[in-house]
């Protein structure tokens, strides 16, 4: 891996970056289904979050809005089963449920302390704000924080020109070339470090993807090793 020496602003996405998204969002899904009487969630939950990440992957590029996504992944799941339930009402449970359940991955505090003390931290997420907020709080993590560009609250979705001219206008003294971006998405997280000028890393624990050829890093101490 490049070393990345001379860095002290740290962009870093936190969904699958900080905290482990795929639990928060298992646990959430079967309790949301089990609340309406939906039978067997484990076994719709595969589904449901390719699904989900598919329309994910549209929001990024505009194709489709936040609070239509909100409901759309279990109108098109509960369609594809023939599952009666009211999908409107899981999905609102669904969300207002997603608060209070927070993941981070092991060594994430320990990681943003590392990083604060070489410079100034900012996370960066489409995430919704409520829910982003309360999970910054039960991870304790606002004490490494200089800032946080939460898509919803910018008006503009990762990776968006408008999203990446919000972090750049609002990072103090912003300076591409002592910037570092740290993120597991290729589509979200690596365009938004391209369009800023930064150097960026790719976190991934499952190993590296076939075809890329970029920084990578399994864990956060391959990060801290390169600074």
């Amino acid at each position: 891996m490049a070393s990345h020496r001379m860095k002290d602003i740290f962009l870093l996405d936190m969904d699958e970056t900080l905290l482990d998204f795929p639990q928060a969002e298992r646990v959430n899904f079967r309790m949301s289904l089990e609340a309406y009487g939906v039978k067997d969630p484990d076994a719709l939950y595969p589904r449901f979050h390719a699904i989900n990440d598919g329309l994910w992957k549209l929001l990024e590029v505009g194709e489709i809005g936040r609070e239509k996504l909100k409901s759309e992944r279990f109108r098109l799941l509960f369609g594809e089963y023939g599952i009666a339930a009211d999908y409107e009402g899981v999905a609102a449970f669904y969300y207002e449920n997603f608060p209070a359940l927070c993941f981070p991955y092991e060594g994430a505090r320990e990681f943003l302390d590392a990083l604060s003390r070489r410079g100034r931290v900012y996370i960066t997420t489409n995430g919704g704000a409520k829910i982003q907020r309360t999970h910054i709080d039960l991870a304790g993590f606002w004490p490494f924080l200089a800032g946080v560009f939460i898509s919803e609250e910018v008006g503009a979705d990762k990776p968006s020109e408008r999203y990446v001219r919000a972090v750049r206008e609002g990072v103090e003294n912003f300076d591409p070339a002592r910037a570092l971006y740290v993120g597991d998405s290729l589509t979200s997280d690596m365009v938004c470090a391209e369009r800023l000028g930064t150097d960026f890393i790719l976190l991934r624990r499952d190993g590296r993807p076939a075809g890329y050829e970029g920084a990578f890093a399994a864990s956060f101490g391959d990060i801290l090793k390169t600074l």
